[in-house]
């Protein structure tokens, strides 16, 4: 089996923000050239897939200004310097819909752009969720919205569901509790 692994030479930060960097690699091919690779550098996220009592699932919608509209989620967010996954799953499932899961169980970890970005994304089950206060950033702006997991399951196969994150937490859910 040939290697395919590509070799960093140089590397270059070519813009840093509050989010996200950006850097431009020079690398060393396997057949002995080089070239150039744009990459993004995240520090990765925690996603929930709230599960209530009645046994609905809680999304979000929210505007995505990248883009430009609006889509239905399982809540998430980035990892704080230092922050476990599990610690940011239960603190971004608070902020954003106002429930604190007591049972937190680890469905997968995916990488969602992989062409350009280092992102991990973990993707947990919240249970046993108490509602509290919501507790959403000053410039955060959505709502909740219940869904049995059939309905979940079908805005997905229907493309009204279109965020990876969530199609990948729904349908490990609705594989879950289908013994699929």
């Amino acid at each position: 089996m040939p290697n395919l692994e590509e070799k960093k030479i140089s590397s270059k930060k070519i813009f840093q923000g509050k989010l996200i960097n950006l850097h431009i690699d020079e690398v060393a091919l396997p057949n002995g050239k080089t070239s150039t690779r744009e990459w993004v550098d995240h520090p990765g996220a925690a996603c929930v897939v709230p599960i209530l009592p009645s046994g609905e699932i809680c999304l979000i919608r929210q505007y995505r200004y990248a883009l430009n509209q609006e889509f239905i989620e399982i809540p998430a967010g980035k990892l704080n310097k230092g922050e476990a996954p599990p610690d940011c799953a239960k603190r971004e499932l608070l902020e954003e819909t106002g429930y604190s899961a007591t049972k937190l169980t680890f469905l997968t970890k995916i990488y969602p752009a992989i062409g350009f970005s280092n992102e991990v994304m973990w993707i947990y089950l919240g249970e046993d969720l108490i509602k509290s206060r919501r507790q959403l950033d000053s410039d955060e702006f959505l709502e909740t919205a219940l869904f049995s997991a059939k309905e979940a399951y079908n805005m997905v196969k229907s493309g009204q569901i279109e965020d990876v994150k969530t199609i990948i937490g729904i349908m490990w859910y609705y594989k879950l509790i289908n013994n699929i």
